[in-house]
């Protein structure tokens, strides 16, 4: 991954663990919580595709796993957020830009139940049955509801942020400055070869202009 996917990618995962732990996690609404973090994943694989949304969504669901107050074993939404990153990347839109909102909303849908039995399974394998006493029936409901809610306000945002990242202007604009002190030193160097080339034409006139004079004054002398 390049710096700036590096750089911004950063910054968005670390922000939307810190709004998630902060500000949703104490909502106490029923059954799941919204997961802003997934969505940030999402947004970025839209854009970044298969590999890089992997990448993204391993490092945000570790950095999750290690984040107080986690009380599951590390490594454990690590695996299913790169899964849903690496899944979510294999629809990237043509040019990381969206024609529609449905795709975007089915996917939203896909990853929040994909995501909730993925970690449940996970879960079931370590010996943790949290998810039995909750009801997963429950959680795959409101899971897929709150992230529904919540995507029209994220998503299209995180995207838009990739993409501009993406497109890097200020790379464009100093290409640009290349290229015009470029063209500059080509125009100014084609200017200095023609009035080189004048000054060096008016001296070699000059200097017939002369001889031509004296030849018609020795003449004259002559007479």
């Amino acid at each position: 991954m390049r710096v700036n996917r590096i750089l911004l990618s950063s910054s968005l995962v670390v922000v939307a663990l810190v709004l998630q732990v902060s500000v949703l996690a104490r909502l106490q609404l029923p059954g799941a919580v919204p997961d802003l973090l997934l969505l940030t994943v999402l947004g970025l694989a839209l854009v970044y595709g298969h590999v890089g949304g992997a990448l993204v969504g391993f490092g945000a669901g570790l950095l999750a796993d290690l984040a107080p107050p986690a009380d599951h074993a590390a490594g454990r939404y690590a695996l299913v957020l790169c899964v849903i990153g690496y899944l979510a990347g294999l629809v990237k839109p043509e040019n990381g830009r969206l024609k529609s909102a449905t795709g975007p909303m089915v996917v939203v849908v896909a990853a929040a139940i994909g995501s909730t039995l993925l970690y449940a399974g996970v879960g079931a394998l370590v010996g943790d049955t949290a998810a039995r006493h909750v009801g997963l029936g429950n959680l795959l409901f409101t899971a897929a509801l709150y992230d529904l809610l919540l995507a029209p306000f994220v998503v299209p945002g995180i995207m838009a942020l990739a993409r501009r990242a993406e497109n890097d202007p200020l790379a464009e604009t100093n290409s640009a400055a290349k290229s015009a002190d470029i063209s500059g030193g080509w125009l100014s160097s084609g200017t200095g070869l023609r009035i080189g080339g004048q000054r060096g034409g008016l001296k070699v006139r000059a200097a017939r202009a002369r001889t031509a004079r004296a030849g018609r004054i020795k003449g004259v002398k002559r007479l």
